[in-house]
């Protein structure tokens, strides 16, 4: 099933990888996902058009910046 998204801005990571951060219209809630893995990341769970998880435990992931248009 599809739902609808509106982007809310892209981040590179220190990794290199490059992340959308996205909010669902119908839900609120707010998805990040690895556009393009860094060329030298050696995280297994960059992997690009999959989501990145919250980290474990009900911590939350630190606030994703969000590029500004020049």
């Amino acid at each position: 099933m599809m739902s609808l998204v509106r982007l809310l801005g892209f981040t590179t990571l220190t990794c290199g990888c490059v992340t959308g951060k996205y909010r669902e219209i119908a839900t609120h809630r707010e998805v990040t996902y690895v556009e393009e893995k860094g060329r030298d990341c050696v995280h297994n769970a960059h992997r690009r058009n999959h989501t990145l998880a919250p980290a474990r435990f009900g911590a939350s992931s630190a606030p994703l910046p969000i590029a500004q248009a020049g």
